[in-house]
């Protein structure tokens, strides 16, 4: 009876609503090292080799993985059912995308060593102010994380101290992000357009078409999403992050004791919206173009429903959730494009009626059946030589 109590309490930690912070990372860095050996070791016909294209496309998949992140950590503890981290999302692949067009210089169509090439067409005779420093690197990196992080504080300063929740904060999140659409698709806005920015040559002084690069950028990419979700796991498990899903399940209660909701709020709000900001600045180089599309509210929606379908308020499950979403995304769009909508549609409502904490909370109770069924037969041989 001890051994069984013992191993039902080490299966509670292990998928524990805390999260698997060592397992969760080693899981990421293991399949990084396979996916790294597996294109560089062994040759394309090989069934261990992993293609460039799988590199970047897994790239991908990560960087969605560390935007569901950013969306679980204000949804899933906070209770704020943002829908607008596109936005977030998108103004950090935009801090991208003006460095690399930067990177561009003389190599563009019109060869202009300082103008990129939209600007050339629409005959614009100079950078405009906000693009002044675009070519640093530290500006690039400043501007991920300021760009969507003061767009998240000036929101969030207006909307939560105005005590704005629920369904009305969800609209107003997806409106926000509804209009910067719009105002990026004009041409005098100064980020390309409708057709955006593309056409990206290099990164650091490394060519974006060299699989090397594309390699690195996938490292890359799971060093930040292992970081990150080692930032999330401190925040939500520190006094903070107490406070945080206390406001999440009882506000009124929070503020009656003598804290500030609105200030606790709007903290975890700019946490995730920079998170998010750098998933898009990760995201630009492997896919090779930003748009205004990516501020699409469908975006949005969508990073909702990885959130659902891995496991609200489960870190680990918004990385399963966006991995396993994505991929399906991937699969199903190559065989009935139309009809992908639809499936997601169904895919959120079969996951809210029967698994309500998503794929996260449903290996807690397989693998405790599991250990069940294997002390079962013990028990009995036990009962039997009694």
């Amino acid at each position: 009876m001890t051994t069984q109590v013992s191993e039902s309490n080490k299966t509670n930690s292990l998928f524990s609503s805390k999260n698997p912070l060592h397992l969760t990372i080693g899981i990421l860095l293991i399949t990084t090292v396979l996916v790294t050996l597996g294109n560089l070791l062994f040759p394309e016909g090989s069934a261990l080799h992993v293609s460039d294209y799988t590199v970047s496309l897994l790239g991908k998949y990560l960087c969605y993985a560390l935007l569901a992140l950013a969306v679980d950590l204000v949804w899933g503890y906070c209770g704020i059912l943002s829908l607008g981290h596109g936005a977030f999302f998108t103004l950090g692949g935009y801090a991208m995308g003006m460095y690399l067009m930067r990177q561009i210089g003389d190599r563009g169509v019109y060869g202009n060593p300082d103008l990129p090439d939209f600007m050339v067409f629409l005959n614009w005779t100079e950078l405009p102010w906000f693009w002044a420093g675009s070519d640093s690197v530290l500006w690039m990196v400043c501007m991920v994380f300021l760009g969507p992080g003061l767009l998240a504080f000036i929101f969030g300063s207006l909307a939560f101290r105005s005590r704005v929740s629920g369904v009305y904060l969800s609209i107003m999140t997806q409106a926000m992000t509804y209009a910067l659409m719009l105002a990026f698709f004009r041409n005098e806005m100064g980020f390309g357009g409708n057709n955006g920015l593309t056409d990206f040559k290099e990164i650091f002084g490394f060519s974006l078409q060299s699989p090397s690069t594309k390699l690195s950028l996938f490292i890359a990419t799971a060093i930040a999403l292992a970081i990150a979700y080692g930032i999330c796991h401190f925040i939500v498990n520190s006094k903070m992050g107490r406070v945080v899903t206390a406001i999440r399940d009882a506000e009124s209660r929070v503020r009656f004791v003598g804290y500030k909701p609105e200030h606790y709020k709007v903290w975890i709000f700019v946490v995730s919206a920079m998170l998010a900001g750098l998933a898009g600045a990760l995201y630009v180089p492997q896919v090779g173009i930003i748009n205004p599309g990516e501020f699409s509210p469908l975006n949005s929606i969508e990073m909702v429903i990885w959130v659902a379908v891995g496991g609200r308020n489960s870190l680990y499950g918004a990385i399963i959730g966006a991995v396993l979403v994505s991929y399906a995304k991937t699969r199903f769009t190559a065989i009935m494009p139309e009809a992908w909508l639809f499936a997601l549609g169904g895919l959120f409502v079969l996951v809210t009626l029967l698994l309500p904490k998503g794929i996260a909370g449903l290996l807690p109770t397989i693998k405790q059946r599991l250990i069940t069924k294997k002390d079962a037969p013990d028990t009995q041989q036990k009962g039997a030589k009694l």
